[in-house]
């Protein structure tokens, strides 16, 4: 049996159950609920604090949140290596990204002092952080950590 990827519709909120290999062979699913294209999270979702409740406490998948701001330069040395840990760990983490500057109540309530910011987040609480650029095997040894 193949695996399965539980993937939450960003328009009506359903869980989505769907096999692995599907997508492997290129399938591109609709949430069984509304019919909507569902996002299969190769890309980072863009959190606000609009939709960070739905979207990220809400979540079934642990999630890796990157806290960043378009002017700082270690924010953009890392974001290459955030969207290859989306694709990457797609179905196992959702990988999501608040620019601190344009969403300030969710940058306060994680009180993020330091940008970036990696938040590896299970049931919209904290269980790990990660300050600064670190390199992308220190990142996949803390997600591996994240979903043991």
């Amino acid at each position: 049996m193949s695996d399965l990827l539980m993937i939450r519709c960003v328009v009506c909120g359903a869980t989505n159950r769907v096999p692995s290999a599907k997508l492997d062979a290129g399938a591109r699913p609709r949430c069984g609920r509304c019919k909507a294209a569902l996002n299969v999270g190769t890309e980072p979702l863009i959190a606000t604090d609009a939709t960070f409740a739905r979207a990220i406490e809400g979540s079934p998948l642990p999630v890796l949140l990157d806290a960043w701001a378009p002017w700082c330069g270690p924010c953009r040395m890392i974001a290459p290596v955030i969207e290859e840990l989306a694709a990457e760990w797609a179905g196992r983490v959702r990988v999501a990204k608040l620019n601190v500057d344009e969403n300030p109540a969710t940058a306060a309530r994680f009180e993020l002092r330091s940008i970036p910011t990696l938040l590896l987040l299970r049931n919209g609480k904290e269980v790990d952080r990660i300050v600064g650029a670190v390199p992308k095997p220190e990142i996949v040894r803390r997600l591996e950590g994240l979903v043991a």
